[in-house]
């Protein structure tokens, strides 16, 4: 039988790279809670296989525990985990072991050279312009909450925003004179995004006369002061709240079935690209690391490159 100190070594070192994670490197809760579920999965295959103490795992014991992760199924039949997720999972192992390894607990870290499962490039799915103005078009006027609704869609769309990026805006961050917001993305890094003429009306008008009539109407104990977007309490809108805002509006006009909630953000990234913008531009307006996150976007774009070189060249259908 394994002692304590061999049964919590686990545990205690599991707790101290989330602290790092939150701590030195300041990840979002979304994020941190991400790693965590993968680690609490990667946790229990290790006991379920003996081990308690990451310095027993070898390279073979991560290899396996990836090809555990691909052979499992559902009561379906279906695959438990995709490609995509077996990948973010491994990420995690890294990082955990890469810690362990840099604090000096460990000697060596098994993760560093197993590979990752090949993630197919998903094509983003965008709506059309068309399909954007009608969706802008479809608030209901006249109430506080109409007036929010209408600034959170034009925001999403103009700004590219995540809907958590969106709920985090502060009133501070609005500069609507200059026609810019700061934007806090993943890992808390900070960028200033442009927004269009739509959006800064939008937001001018809901600042100026919806929100302060949620906070009137709203509990003073869960005002939320600095929040620019309000739930109809008074407090900050969460994600989920802001997901139903924009799947309640779609719904309104036929567009349920091609909403999701990056969906204006994708819209936004390919429309620039459609009208030419640059791959860097569009990348520092996403807040992409790596530019070749944003390339998936020009997958999309190959339809309309090719229909514009159907249209232009002379021999195009000689």
């Amino acid at each position: 039988m394994p002692t304590t100190t061999e049964a919590d070594r686990l545990t205690e070192l599991l707790a101290e790279h989330a602290t790092w994670l939150a701590v030195e490197r300041g990840l979002r809760p979304n994020t941190l809670a991400a790693y965590r579920r993968d680690l609490v999965i990667y946790a229990g295959y290790l006991r379920g296989h003996g081990v308690r103490d990451p310095s027993a795992v070898n390279e073979r014991t991560v290899d396996d525990y990836v090809s555990w992760l691909r052979a499992t199924r559902d009561d379906d039949g279906r695959p438990r985990w995709s490609p995509s997720s077996i990948a973010r999972a491994l990420v995690s192992v890294r990082s955990f072991h890469r810690f362990c390894v840099d604090e000096g607990l460990t000697d060596a870290d098994p993760a560093q050279d197993v590979q990752a499962p090949k993630v197919p490039a998903g094509i983003p799915k965008a709506l059309t312009e068309t399909e954007v103005e009608s969706l802008l078009g479809a608030v209901a006027e006249g109430s506080p909450t109409a007036s929010r609704d209408q600034a959170i869609l034009e925001t999403l769309y103009a700004a590219g925003l995540r809907i958590s990026e969106l709920v985090g805006l502060d009133l501070l961050d609005l500069d609507l004179d200059d026609g810019v917001v700061r934007v806090f993305g993943k890992g808390a890094k900070e960028r200033i995004v442009p927004i269009g003429r739509p959006a800064r009306a939008a937001l001018g008008q809901y600042v100026s006369t919806g929100r302060p009539e949620l906070v009137r109407s709203g509990r003073a104990a869960l005002r939320a002061e600095d929040a620019v977007f309000l739930n109809v309490r008074g407090g900050r809108l969460t994600r989920q709240g802001c997901w139903g805002i924009v799947h309640a509006v779609a719904t309104r006009v036929g567009l349920e079935d091609r909403i999701s909630p990056h969906v204006l953000r994708h819209s936004c990234a390919t429309h620039l690209l459609d009208h030419g913008a640059d791959l860097r531009v569009v990348q520092e307006v996403l807040g992409h690391a790596s530019v070749s996150t944003t390339q998936v976007y020009t997958l999309v774009t190959a339809e309309r490159l090719r229909a514009v070189y159907d249209a232009a060249h002379p021999r195009s259908r000689s």
